[in-house]
């Protein structure tokens, strides 16, 4: 790709439009976390003014659920002093850095991230256009690859700093590019290798390279005098070679403790999480997530090789726990299982780092199970996120899952939540446990457009047991936190009503499809309808009530804006959280009686 063609999408026309959506986004979800306080100038009319009051932001809005701000995009305006200014995201953060509470040290970061961002957007805008009721009906990498939005809450949420242009054209999820992973041996005596009761090393390794590429493996290890069985085999993300392991640990390579044996035989696909992949090739064969050192949302996205050991085991536990419960059967919940983690252990950054340093996660990979393998005829995957997913014309994907079902609008999401919501309830009440549920992370199973029942992925990295004195085997305790009794049922108030169902609940309501009172009555329908199967959890309920009439409003962005490179430290999650008052309730006016 020539330098001209690797930015062809960033013209005046995608630009404009990519940093309307972008204000819109930002004004919408800063509100929301009470970053910016709106002034009504008339009925549905708002304005935000800048830090020094010389700008202002005029635009429509309707206030829903949730405290849930539903902008305008066409509607904003910006002006200085009574003239008229284009939008620019960039500008708008300069503009209220104090209010964001920007500093000095993470203003620059954050604008990197806002405007690689706007790259993103510029890019997808440039594709062909697809209907929400094409894509619905669309194959499973097809849905991944056609988000448009990512996070809903986050607003800089593509960050990916680290990526050159040529890199996004390879890697990035939306450009659906095909990715061959490249292999190294790693010398035993710096690697771990686990992996689930039912499987051993070279089982997986012979599955997922064949026969051949272990051979020609072979060859380039006996032609170094090296012996093979002296090594572990690690795949590892093309971009993670060429930028960091080849230069970070140049001298793991020159001791040949590390050796690069080129490309596997399989062809992938980044995921929307960016470093893990699906097996194009073989879709039945294991997903791959890899270490990548770049910062996106609030993370740079390594994996520790510490931190991989128990993920096996972790994964075991929790598929044991799920296959054992008769209301997880019910539900239909499967969890795709990481079966196998590898990590690279440098002694020398070790000894000169704590265990939050990127230097630690720099090598190192986990096998994670297929869905397709467990689909039954008939069925179709589509990653969670895309209920969120609007096309060029404000049309909703999950609009157009309903009309496919034929089923009546809040039918066709009582048959969801019960799929989704009642594991997440169980999982809180009868096990202390929190799942990271958000839409990257879940796995729907559509029959007619209908959600079937759901897959929870993304298990060692993400769940949590909130009780600090949990039995749990020995290599599973490294889930358990501390957290505090009156935060644990934020798991369900903060990660699925506000970080997920207040978007699908305002994409619906606004395209008519669902109007709000009644998309929050079948919610509460579903708590109520979970309690009445689970009487012997009634106290706990109580203790833990979803139909308190408000709950802490707990912010995403404030984590990002104070500290984008390490918002949240994984083993202390609740320590980091940021609130911003408190949010009514919209399930308690149909609390039973």
């Amino acid at each position: 790709m020539n330098p001209d063609a690797s930015v062809a999408h960033l013209h005046p026309e995608a630009w404009a439009t990519a940093n309307r959506l972008l204000v819109r986004k930002a004004l919408a979800e800063f509100a929301h976390e009470r970053l910016l306080t709106p002034e009504p100038t008339g009925p549905g009319r708002w304005l935000v003014r800048g830090d020094d009051a010389t700008v202002e932001y005029r635009f429509a809005a309707e206030v829903l659920a949730l405290d849930h701000w539903h902008v305008d995009a066409a509607s904003i305006t910006r002006h200085r002093d009574g003239t008229e200014l284009p939008l620019d995201a960039v500008d708008l953060c300069l503009e209220l850095r104090d209010a964001l509470g920007l500093t000095d040290a993470v203003l620059p970061v954050y604008l990197e991230e806002i405007t690689s961002t706007l790259a993103g957007t510029a890019y997808k805008l440039g594709r062909p256009a697809v209907t929400a009721a094409e894509l619905a009906a669309a194959d499973f990498q097809a849905v991944e690859s056609g988000m448009t939005e990512g996070h809903p809450c986050f607003v800089a949420n593509n960050g990916r700093l680290g990526f050159g242009a040529h890199d996004y054209h390879r890697y990035a999820p939306e450009t659906a590019a095909g990715v061959r992973l490249l292999w190294l041996a790693a010398h035993r005596d710096h690697t771990t290798f686990t992996c689930a009761a039912d499987l051993d090393y070279d089982t997986l390794v012979r599955a997922e390279l064949g026969a051949d590429t272990l051979d020609r493996f072979t060859t380039t290890l006996t032609g170094l005098g090296l012996d093979p069985a002296d090594y572990l085999l690690v795949p590892v993300h093309p971009w993670q070679w060429w930028h960091r392991l080849a230069v970070t640990f140049a001298g793991e390579v020159a001791r040949r403790r590390l050796v690069c044996l080129g490309e596997g035989p399989d062809t992938y696909r980044a995921q929307q999480s960016i470093r893990t992949f699906l097996n194009v090739t073989d879709p039945a064969k294991h997903y791959v997530k890899t270490a990548l050192s770049v910062l996106n949302m609030g993370f740079l996205r390594g994996l520790s090789a510490a931190y991989m050991e128990a993920t096996p085991a972790i994964n075991d536990w929790l598929a044991g726990l799920v296959d054992a419960d008769p209301v997880f059967a019910r539900a239909g919940l499967t969890v795709l299982r990481e079966r196998a983690a590898i990590g690279y252990r440098h002694r020398q950054y070790e000894a000169a780092t704590d265990r939050h340093s990127p230097y630690r996660k720099m090598l190192a990979a986990l096998w994670r199970e297929s869905p397709v393998p467990g689909l039954a005829p008939g069925r179709r995957l589509a990653t969670m996120a895309a209920l969120l997913h609007l096309d060029r014309d404000g049309r909703p994907l999950a609009g157009a899952l309903v009309a496919e079902s034929g089923l009546a609008p809040a039918r066709w999401l009582r048959r969801y939540l019960d799929a989704y919501l009642v594991p997440l309830l169980h999982s809180l009440y009868a096990y202390d446990l929190a799942f990271m549920p958000h839409g990257e992370n879940v796995i729907l199973v559509l029959d007619g457009g209908v959600v079937e029942r759901v897959v929870f992925k993304d298990i060692a990295e993400e769940i949590v047991v909130m009780d600090p004195d949990a039995d749990l085997p020995e290599p599973v305790r490294r889930v358990r936190a501390a957290v505090g009794e009156d935060e644990k049922i934020l798991a369900i108030f903060t990660d699925v009503f506000d970080c997920f169902l207040r978007h699908l609940s305002a994409a619906l309501h606004t395209t008519g499809v669902l109007d709000q009172d009644d998309f929050w009555r079948t919610v509460a329908e579903c708590v109520t309808g979970y309690a009445a199967t689970v009487p012997h959890l009634a106290e706990r309920m109580r203790r833990h009530d979803l139909f308190a009439p408000e709950f802490a409003l707990s912010c995403l962005n404030r984590l990002q804006l104070r500290n984008n490179r390490q918002m949240v430290d994984l083993t202390d999650p609740s320590a980091a959280l940021q609130f911003a008052g408190t949010l009514a309730n919209p399930i308690a006016r149909f609390a039973p009686a």
